[in-house]
């Protein structure tokens, strides 16, 4: 088995020029002190697009390369889960870092908003900022943000996915149609990958953070890295919503990777087991970054034996038989790269894409149909978070939401379609899945989650028949058929309700 052969840019390479854009017209400034990077989306050292663009201009302006990696306290659904997998990423990056010149700057909110002017602050000093160009969550319209008052050149790096997000010209309505494109265009960027080690080469200073800025915005300490849980207890943001395995970080993300593909030929067969085995577990590392498409694209090759995944470019839109690899990496490829870069083709054109009246005109209009017919059931959002309703496999997939922040593959698909059918409208049922997906699930709040939250209200998918109330034309699901397709008893046990202790006798 020989080494995958993607060429990887050197750091003193340009990068593919559809993967950067500039966010405003202000000029470099090279007699200023340092290049910054502003690490906000790709949260990781290695198979970086932007940090290699970084480590780059640093390089052919002389200067040092300084990288603030910070979490706001504020953000919509921040608590101690999203907040301990973000802090141990920080903790992986700072120990990569430091045997490197690059001065990192790991900074968290003590308090709500105590981060503001940070970023003008190192700028003001930065020849050039270079930030990540990401469709997630809130992170547009915060490099907008400082687009606008930054006084030298924001650079924005699209690191997302194997295909950059410019090149496609058109919003896909479809799995189908996205697949037809791909076939067309993916050979173009499938061998063009980032540098392994973006600083490898780099003739880089040694780089300080200046005092001043250390002194008004403390970074995290090495000790606290050390302990992120206790860090994360402190912090003014959600504890009831708790931190789980997995761990985050680069090197949590490559051991998940490496045993994923030494398994990978069960995949195609086995993901919907019920415990999970078959399934890689890396969409959390995709969401937060500490993990690159590139990176999984080249471990699978790898393990398939080759040296380089060469589909056939029919432009049919099959789904399997064109990557020319075995079924399980074809279907684990359609998941990574047709199915993920779809949600991230529309959140990139169209924005985020999570309302109502951005599903389908037909999926809004069957909707709407049977907006009003009788729930045979009817519950409220605190129900649901709780767990209280008549379905013990529905509860039990939101207990696993709620503990472990993931649900099963295909419990996931049922959990929502029960929700559209018990909510009291469909766009409350849409309001409650994101509520509780963003809160609890550690792959939240991405272009990927939303697609299948959505999914499940007909983006992407067709009409179906027969028919059905409040349903109409959506594709239906129920419990039943999943308990006869699912071995279902060691779930149920493992996410049944948990009997509650009896304090009586402790009781006066």
């Amino acid at each position: 088995m020989g080494p995958c052969c993607f060429r990887h840019l050197a750091h003193t390479m340009q990068i593919p020029p559809r993967r950067l854009i500039q966010a405003n017209a202000a000029p470099v400034r090279p007699e200023r002190a340092y290049v910054l990077y502003w690490m906000t989306a790709a949260r990781r050292t290695r198979s970086n697009f932007a940090l290699q663009h970084a480590a780059t201009q640093a390089d052919e302006l002389g200067l040092p390369l300084v990288v603030l990696e910070a979490v706001r306290a504020g953000y919509p659904w921040a608590n101690a889960r999203h907040h301990r997998f973000i802090l141990d990423g920080m903790a992986a990056n700072a120990d990569a870092f430091a045997s490197t010149p690059v001065g990192y700057y790991p900074f968290a909110e003590r308090s709500v908003g105590d981060g503001h002017g940070l970023l003008q602050a190192l700028g003001a000093r930065a020849a050039l900022v270079v930030g990540d160009d990401s469709p997630m969550f809130f992170l547009r319209r915060m490099v907008e943000s400082a687009a606008a008052q930054l006084d030298c050149r924001l650079d924005l790096v699209d690191g997302n996915g194997i295909v950059p997000l410019r090149v496609p010209d058109r919003t896909f309505k479809t799995a189908y149609s996205f697949r037809r494109f791909l076939h067309k265009v993916l050979h173009d960027h499938l061998d063009v990958a980032p540098g392994d080690e973006p600083l490898a080469g780099a003739d880089l200073a040694p780089a300080t953070v200046p005092e001043a800025v250390l002194e008004r915005w403390p970074a995290l300490s090495a000790a606290e890295l050390a302990d992120p849980d206790a860090l994360v207890a402190r912090l003014p943001i959600d504890q009831s919503v708790a931190p789980t395995e997995p761990r985050g970080g680069a090197v949590e993300a490559r051991r998940h990777l490496d045993r994923f593909v030494q398994h990978v030929d069960g995949y195609a067969d086995d993901r919907n087991r019920m415990d999970g085995t078959a399934t890689s577990g890396l969409s959390p590392y995709l969401h937060y970054g500490h993990i690159s498409s590139h990176t999984i694209l080249a471990a699978l090759a790898r393990s398939e034996g080759i040296e380089q995944f060469e589909p056939q470019a029919t432009g049919k839109g099959q789904r399997e038989g064109w990557w020319n690899a075995s079924p399980s990496a074809e279907a684990f490829l359609d998941q990574l790269i047709t199915w993920r870069e779809l949600g991230f083709n529309r959140a990139h054109r169209e924005g985020a894409s999570d309302t109502f009246d951005t599903l389908p005109e037909w999926a809004q209009h069957t909707l709407m149909e049977h907006a009003a017919d009788p729930r045979p059931y009817e519950y409220e959002i605190d129900t649901l978070e709780a767990a209280g309703t008549h379905d013990e496999l529905w509860n039990a997939a939101q207990r696993q939401l709620a503990r472990d922040g993931i649900i099963h593959n295909y419990l996931r698909m049922l959990w929502g379609k029960k929700i559209l059918e018990w909510a009291s409208s469909p766009e409350l049922a849409l309001s409650y899945m994101l509520e509780l997906n963003n809160k609890y699930a550690l792959d939240g709040r991405d272009p990927n989650s939303v697609s299948g939250i959505c999914w499940v209200m007909g983006r992407y998918d067709r009409a179906w028949g027969p028919e059905r109330p409040i349903f109409g034309k959506i594709r239906y699901m129920s419990s039943a058929n999943a308990a006869r397709k699912l071995r279902l008893a060691d779930y149920l046990a493992r996410y049944g309700p948990q009997p509650q202790l009896d304090l009586s006798a402790t009781l006066d």
